[in-house]
């Protein structure tokens, strides 16, 4: 990807979208129980962006809980994505929330050690035991 790529991101009924210019920072699964609660899926996949390089349309719903502000939006309830308090500066958002999400492909799995066994991803990727990000 090159940095004038346009990102884009929108909810289920279009009233809250995102777009950025840059590259996103990362691209992975995460297996975490926090995660699945929230997408209601057996593994999350996500793409970051630096905060400041994220332009909203709409303001999306929030829900705070144990350092982590998770958003969804609040007419169709599709998940937006979440800011984390250990990575400051940075918005993680759901694949499923970006309009073209075959174009962010995962580069890791975290929280590995947690993930469910009967769910069996064949890849060559990283994998963390935990946080995949040493901060």
């Amino acid at each position: 990807m090159n940095g004038e790529k346009l990102h884009t991101g929108s909810c289920r009924c279009g009233l809250i979208g995102a777009e950025a210019r840059a590259d996103p920072i990362l691209c992975s699964y995460c297996h975490c129980r926090d995660c699945r609660k929230q997408t209601g899926a057996p593994v999350m996949a996500f793409v970051g962006f630096r905060e400041g390089d994220l332009a909203w349309l709409g303001q999306p719903q929030t829900w705070r809980s144990g350092g982590v502000e998770r958003s969804f939006c609040g007419n169709c309830g599709s998940q937006i994505g979440y800011r984390d308090d250990q990575l400051p500066g940075e918005v993680y958002l759901s694949l499923g929330f970006m309009d073209a999400p075959e174009n962010y492909p995962p580069t890791l799995h975290a929280f590995e050690s947690r993930r469910l066994p009967f769910l069996h991803l064949d890849d060559d990727l990283p994998r963390y035991a935990g946080f995949s990000i040493g901060r």
